[in-house]
């Protein structure tokens, strides 16, 4: 690493702002650049004393290395001055690639619940040995001289391929970014198979998932789940409304009861993962499950807030299996209440490819209601209407839009699910706004 000043091109993505907390808290300086609009990653940022500035080619000077966003091209303007100007231009990837290098290193992979398993194996570590780690919530931190270094792995565009971890999870396998993984989910099983190739320790599959277990790879492979099969198992699982506890085996030897304040079927699998990167390192098992026990989860994870007699949960879900993880979380943490779903779709690619399990998902809440698709940097507009999936679900998929909430409070007592990757956020705040003047004591 070099003793330059970092300048990141897209500082509050979720990625980003958290490599750059871990580059300033290693001692290098860091600054970035980005468009004036509030994220929830910023704050994080301005604690840290990160300066952030609005895009702008004047940003670019002598002596910077620029650290390029997954989201832009050379075409941006900071990027293409600092192409003129010959400077150091590295991606995000090939920047992790290389910090991760000096340390014991586990990668979490998966189309779904990298972000909840990397935060879980991130605080299990880092309260028995000194951990750096990086989170897609937007969390990062970095220590001098630890032993651990725990970061998310994205499978978009194989960004993933620049690392080369000591181990390496694999929540699941399942087909996402159809804007890019044109050869279905052949392709997509392609790009982990290729990561898990370069991975030298040991690699974790959940044991059920029938794409991650085709993987070959050359370091051992360790399913984890709950069948007799799988070398990490949980057995005598107990649902309650406080979390969840289960009992571990490893290679079929008993190594105790496990507890954690999580909720829905995914956490257990979830924890088994972490209890078996803590097993292949020889931590104290009784050590594994203090730290698991107190997991308050990551930012945009089933968080929860109560306004009025509501409970709001804000979740990040934005793809069929994850919309079908969070309302069964709800379930088991509110099994007496009614759940409505509020779903911001994410992109037009995915809701065109996945409209009948979109559907399928959200009708296993009470009662759905749609937001207007929200796009992306690379895909502003499509075919398809929010509209053409609320006609395909039976609980209701009435489209809301941020003006006209009012169909929102006809509800009491119940549990209100905002869920997606874009700014469903704003239709929530709006609608706690309404909650808050309608019942001014009931905060």
């Amino acid at each position: 690493m070099e003793n330059t000043v970092y300048h990141f091109v897209g500082i509050k993505g979720t990625g980003m702002s958290a490599l750059a907390l871990i580059l300033k808290d290693l001692g290098y300086e860091v600054q970035g650049s980005d468009i004036d609009k509030y994220t929830f990653t910023q704050r994080g940022l301005e604690q840290a004393g990160i300066k952030i500035l609005p895009f702008d080619e004047n940003n670019i000077h002598e002596a910077l290395t620029i650290v390029k966003g997954n989201a832009f091209n050379d075409d941006q303007v900071e990027i293409k001055k600092a192409n003129d100007m010959h400077l150091s231009v590295i991606t995000y990837p090939e920047l992790v690639g290389k910090l991760v290098n000096d340390y014991t290193s586990i990668g979490i992979a998966g189309s779904h619940g990298k972000t909840s398993t990397t935060g879980l194996l991130a605080h299990t570590l880092s309260g028995i040995a000194k951990t750096s780690y990086l989170i897609g919530d937007g969390t990062g931190k970095g220590i001098k001289d630890a032993k651990f270094f725990v970061f998310e792995a994205d499978e978009y565009r194989r960004h993933f391929l620049a690392y080369s971890p000591d181990y390496l999870i694999i929540t699941n396998i399942d087909f996402d970014h159809p804007d890019y993984f044109f050869g279905g989910i052949n392709d997509v099983v392609d790009a982990f198979e290729s990561e898990a190739r370069k991975t030298k320790k040991g690699i974790f599959i959940w044991g059920e998932d029938k794409h991650a277990k085709s993987i070959k790879a050359d370091a051992p492979i360790y399913t984890y789940g709950l069948n007799e099969s799988d070398y990490i198992r949980a057995t005598n699982i107990k649902r309650t409304v406080k979390g969840s506890s289960f009992d571990v085996s490893i290679n079929g030897e008993n190594i105790g009861n496990f507890q954690v304040p999580l909720f829905g079927e995914h956490n257990v699998l979830n924890s088994l993962a972490v209890i078996g990167v803590g097993h292949m390192e020889k931590l104290d098992h009784a050590l594994i499950n203090r730290e698991l026990q107190t997991f308050s989860g990551v930012k945009r994870r089933f968080s929860e807030k109560k306004v009025a007699d509501q409970v709001i949960i804000d979740d990040y879900a934005h793809h069929p299996q994850e919309i079908k993880a969070t309302i069964d979380a709800a379930r088991q943490k509110y099994p007496d209440k009614k759940i409505i779903a509020v779903f911001q779709p994410h992109t037009y690619t995915r809701t065109l490819a996945l409209m009948d399990d979109f559907a399928k998902s959200l009708d296993l809440a009470d009662e759905v209601y749609l937001t207007n698709i929200f796009g992306s940097i690379r895909e502003a507009h499509g075919d398809i209407t929010s509209k053409d999936l609320g006609d395909k679900i039976h609980k209701g998929g009435n489209v809301l839009t941020l003006d006209d909430l009012s169909s929102l409070l006809d509800y009491h007592n119940t549990v209100m699910i905002f869920m997606g990757a874009g700014d469903v956020q704003k239709y929530e705040t709006a609608y706690e706004q309404l909650l808050s003047t309608l019942n001014p004591n009931q905060q």
